[in-house]
């Protein structure tokens, strides 16, 4: 059978479902211990998390520990993409049920390292989301591409290459269990 971003993407979205609930807690923190050290690794000053919807891996723990020691943002939905902004609070819950900041006049579009939610990904590192594409149009609004890290809670991969050319691409793949870099990015660049 031949799989197609979409049949992926659902496929995904099952293991993800059907994950145990009990050890959800203990895969965050898995999760946010190997999050810390890769991010520690670099020494970046801007990077651009996300709030966990319910679905998502909770990084909360590393969000707010880095609050204290780098430029923090989270995303600000703007009709079909986002803009970052400082992560501050309170966080006021929109559309699909995201967690956001507050509006900032102030135009960010630089930052040194992107931590990314994803559904799978295939194997060109190419992001398989939600299918809304909004981080995609993001990145290609960046003026400089910054080291991606993708998080899951579930690995979720293949090996086939399933993405369009304007998907996004990761340095690391990051989950409780595995991790895996991007050779191929690294020896191109």
């Amino acid at each position: 059978m031949y799989l197609t971003k979409n049949s992926f993407r659902l496929q995904c979205l099952k293991k993800i479902k059907s994950a145990p609930r009990a050890t959800k807690k203990y895969r965050d923190n898995l999760l946010n211990q190997k999050l810390l050290k890769e991010i520690k690794k670099y020494k970046n000053k801007k990077i651009l998390f996300y709030y966990p919807m319910e679905n998502e891996a909770d990084i909360r723990k590393t969000l707010f520990f880095m609050r204290k020691i780098a430029d923090v943002y989270l995303p600000f939905m703007e009709g079909e993409s986002f803009k970052m902004v400082p992560f501050r609070l309170p966080l006021t819950r929109k559309q699909f049920g995201i967690f956001e900041a507050g509006n900032t006049l102030r135009k960010l579009n630089k930052i040194d390292m992107a931590i990314v939610p994803v559904v799978g990904v295939d194997g060109r590192f190419q992001r398989v989301g939600f299918g809304k594409g909004m981080y995609d149009r993001f990145f290609a609004k960046l003026q400089k591409r910054p080291y991606t890290l993708f998080v899951q809670q579930q690995f979720c991969y293949t090996k086939d290459s399933i993405c369009d050319i304007y998907d996004i691409e990761c340095n690391l793949y990051l989950t409780p269990h595995k991790q895996i870099k991007n050779v191929a990015y690294h020896m191109e660049k």
